[in-house]
């Protein structure tokens, strides 16, 4: 007999779903699993109430826990990521972990002039990797440009600031850690126009 409870009902055909995804047949299910055809076709086909000793070898076969098989939407929520904004960029802090290494994505909007990076010095260390765009990297007295798939790594107690190359959007990812490390880098150095007029002409 069927259940009263929506989601233990439509579990039936979730199960069905999972099992033409993957293209066995009852029998090789049974045969893995320890439940009989008979009952894995009552499941299926929402005529037999589901029961925790078919349920458990089911879900572990299908690599889902419990609570996943039977209501996968209980699984599906907002998450708020924590975003602050920086020296013209969004950052979106992309770990949850309190202390320790920490992953931010950074991102740049296209502007209308190009800011002078901002310099900043503090213990830690930083590894950054280009996914779209061009990102300008003061250094001390080094000037880097690093290209989307470029990275680098540098210890952060060097003078550093970040910015814009051109007028084109920058999406990179920042793995930021409280441990100074070596800096070494992959990138070129370049003279950058710094307003859309200059670029222009």
């Amino acid at each position: 007999m069927a259940s009263d409870d929506p989601a233990l009902s439509a579990v039936g055909g979730r199960l069905r779903s999972l099992r033409r995804a993957r293209s066995i047949s009852l029998s090789e299910l049974a045969a893995t699993t320890g439940v009989s055809i008979s009952a894995l076709s009552r499941l299926e086909a929402g005529r037999r109430k589901p029961a925790l000793a078919q349920l458990l070898p089911l879900a572990r076969f299908y690599g889902l826990t419990l609570d996943a098989l039977i209501d996968p939407s209980a699984h599906a929520r907002r998450i708020d990521l924590p975003t602050f904004e920086r020296h013209g960029a969004t950052y979106i802090q992309l770990s949850s972990r309190p202390g320790g290494i920490q992953l931010y994505k950074m991102l740049y909007q296209p502007q209308t002039v190009l800011p002078e990076p901002e310099l900043c010095r503090h213990q830690g260390f930083l590894v950054l990797n280009v996914l779209a765009g061009r990102l300008r990297v003061v250094l001390g007295d080094r000037e880097l440009v690093l290209s989307a798939g470029e990275a680098a790594e540098f210890d952060t107690s060097v003078p550093h600031g970040m910015g814009p190359v051109d007028f084109q959007p920058i999406e990179a990812l920042l793995l930021y850690g409280s441990q100074g490390e070596r800096m070494t880098v992959t990138a070129r150095t370049v003279r950058t126009p710094r307003t859309h007029q200059d670029q222009v002409h």
